[in-house]
C-alpha cells in the first residue's frame, strides 16, 4: 500500500511538472516576428533593418518581417510597437528619433524609456550634408555664405519632424545663423527626388542613401556630421572643421515592449551579437557607412538615455518643439 501511495504520489509530481507552463523563451520563435521601422522603404533605416532581418531569419528558421510604419517622425511605428503584447513577437527598430522625440513633441502618448526595454545595439552613423548640384558650393563655408546671402530661399528636407535629419539641420541652423525652411517627409527616399530637382536644396540624411546619392552624382556631399571625418568616408570634411562643435552622431539598435520576457531579450540579443561578427553582413552594413557596434541590453539601454539627454539640450539650444 505505501508503494502504491509512493508511485501515485510520483506520477502526480511527475503530472505536475510535465503542466508547468514553459518558460517564455522556450521554442523562442516558433513564428513570424514583426520588426516596426517608422520611415518609408528604400530609405537608410529600412535598408539596414532588412540587411538584419534576412540574417535573423535565416539564423532563426523564422521569418523577421519589417514593417514600415511611417509619419510622426517614428512615433506611429513607436507607438505601435509599445501597445503590442510584450511576447517578443513585435519588435521595434530604434534610432536616434525615438531620443529626439521625448523632447520635441509635447503630446506623445508614450514614455519611450519607460515604456520601452532595450534589446540590442546594431551600429553607429554619421549624417551627411548633400545639397542639390544647382546650389553654387562645394564646401561647408561657400554654402554658409550662400545661405547668409540669400535668407529664407532656402529649403531643407528632412525624413521627418524629430529625426537626426531634422535635428542636425536645426543644430546646424542655430550655429551658423543660416534662415532655411524645413520641409519634412515620411522618409528621406521620398525627399531626393525634390533635392536632385533642386525644389528643395539640402538634406542632413543619413550616411547611408545620402552616400548612395552622391557617389551617383546626383547630389554634392559637404560634409559629415560627425566631430571628426567618419572611417568609411575620410575624403569628406567633418562639418565640425568648420563649425567648432558641431556633432550628430546617430545610431541604429531594436527595443522591444515593456515586458518583453528576460529570456527572450537575451536570445535576440546574443543573435545580433553574434550577426556583427559575420562577415558577409559586416561588409554589407559597411556598404552603408554603418560601424557595427553590439552591446548588452543594459548598455544599450543606457546609451539610448545618454542620447535622449544630449538631444534635449539641442531642442532647447535650437528652440524647436513639435505639438
Amino acid at each position: 500500500m505505501r508503494r502504491s501511495r509512493a508511485i501515485l504520489f510520483g506520477l502526480v509530481v511527475l503530472i505536475g511538472i510535465t503542466l508547468r507552463p514553459l518558460p517564455a523563451a522556450a521554442g523562442y520563435p516558433d513564428h513570424p516576428v514583426r520588426w516596426l521601422i517608422g520611415f518609408a522603404p528604400g530609405g537608410p533605416v529600412d535598408v539596414v533593418a532588412r540587411i538584419m532581418a534576412q540574417w535573423l531569419s535565416d539564423h532563426f528558421g523564422q521569418q523577421f518581417v519589417v514593417e514600415n510604419r511611417t509619419g510622426s517622425g517614428g512615433n506611429i511605428a513607436a507607438a505601435a510597437a509599445i501597445n503590442s503584447p510584450p511576447d517578443g513577437y513585435t519588435l521595434l527598430f530604434v534610432a536616434p528619433n525615438n531620443a529626439i522625440s521625448t523632447s520635441l513633441y509635447k503630446k506623445l502618448s508614450y514614455d519611450f524609456l519607460r515604456d520601452t526595454v532595450p534589446v540590442a545595439s546594431i551600429m553607429q552613423l554619421t549624417n551627411m550634408l548633400v545639397v542639390s548640384n544647382a546650389v553654387p558650393a562645394t564646401t561647408v563655408q561657400e554654402f554658409i555664405d550662400y545661405c547668409r546671402a540669400n535668407p529664407g530661399k532656402i529649403s531643407y528636407a528632412s525624413s521627418g519632424n524629430g529625426t537626426s535629419v531634422h535635428m542636425s539641420a536645426e543644430l546646424f541652423k542655430a550655429m551658423t545663423k543660416c534662415d532655411m525652411l524645413h520641409v519634412p517627409y515620411r522618409g528621406s527616399a521620398l525627399a531626393f527626388p525634390d533635392i536632385i530637382s533642386d525644389k528643395v536644396q539640402l538634406i542632413f540624411d543619413n550616411l547611408p542613401s545620402a552616400l548612395e546619392q552622391a557617389r551617383g552624382g546626383s547630389v554634392r556631399a559637404l560634409g559629415v556630421t560627425s566631430p571628426q571625418r567618419w572611417p568609411t568616408v575620410p575624403d569628406v570634411p567633418a562639418i565640425a572643421e568648420t563649425i567648432p562643435g558641431y556633432e550628430s552622431v546617430g545610431f541604429y539598435g531594436i527595443s522591444a515592449p515593456k515586458g518583453t520576457p528576460p529570456e527572450i531579450v537575451g536570445i535576440l540579443n546574443k543573435a545580433v551579437e553574434q550577426a556583427l561578427k559575420d562577415p558577409k553582413l559586416v561588409a554589407r552594413l559597411a556598404e552603408t557607412g554603418g560601424i557595427p557596434r553590439a552591446m548588452a541590453p543594459e548598455e544599450f539601454g543606457k546609451l539610448v538615455a545618454d542620447e535622449t539627454e544630449k538631444w534635449r539640450k539641442v531642442v532647447e539650444f535650437a528652440g524647436v518643439s513639435v505639438d
